[in-house]
């Protein structure tokens, strides 16, 4: 699983970080809330973990701007403010889940793991691009036409990165966090998995495609 912490408190962050990855998180960490949001919006996280008084952006503005653009990845608010009205504006906002410091690291990891289990409790089922659709339970894909094609663990993973948000692009860096974040594979991986996918949408004359973004990434789209 992969996270976002993002809070100025650079002791706090740094045990933090220390105490997740300590915890099998894959964490990225940033100290403003304008780095929270290109983070946000650029990589693929499972769940964001977001202060709210930040220098640049507040946190509140961070989870605006990113459910004003669709983005519905769990955001759990660690913040030094406990007064009611600011609580109910961040859950009005689309806010997860509500943890004021000072804070218990164990209640910290009660609470990422609630936020991830709903997470998974309300995912889409089905992911559809074009005419294609990738069974999130059963691991497969399919067109109309078509038998299903069952996928690998890692297979499926790249194509629910992609086919989670269809046009945007995903780095190398972020497939290998995200999929091989146990750092045994080369970078070259993610392009024979690629390779792969791509026969297998061809096979299914799937109507949308995997795309490189040259020195940027790969994302998934309908053909032109």
């Amino acid at each position: 699983m992969r996270l976002l912490l993002a809070d100025d408190e650079v002791e706090l962050v740094n045990a933090l970080v220390a105490i997740l990855k300590h915890s099998n998180y894959t964490v990225d960490a940033v100290y403003n809330g304008t780095d929270a949001l290109d983070y946000a919006l650029t990589g693929d996280y499972d769940g964001i973990i977001l202060d709210i008084m930040m220098p640049g952006l507040d946190g509140m503005d961070v989870l605006k701007k990113l459910r004003e653009k669709g983005l519905s990845t769990p955001v759990l608010f660690l913040t030094a403010k406990t007064e009611v009205d600011d609580r109910i504006k961040g859950l009005d906002l689309g806010a997860d889940d509500y943890l004021p410091k000072p804070f218990d690291m164990g209640e910290l990891l009660a609470r990422v793991r609630a936020m991830l289990r709903r997470k998974s409790d309300f995912s889409q089922p089905n992911l559809t691009c074009g005419n294609l659709t990738l069974d999130r339970a059963g691991y497969e894909l399919s067109t109309p036409d078509h038998e299903k094609i069952r996928l690998s663990g890692r297979e499926f993973q790249m194509m629910e990165m992609l086919m989670t948000s269809p046009g945007r692009i995903i780095s190398v860096d972020n497939f290998m966090d995200h999929i091989w974040a146990d750092g045994e594979a080369d970078v070259n991986v993610v392009w024979v998995y690629v390779s792969n996918l791509r026969k297998k949408l061809a096979s299914l004359d799937a109507t949308c495609e995997i795309k490189a973004a040259r020195g940027l990434g790969y994302s998934i789209s309908e053909a032109n």
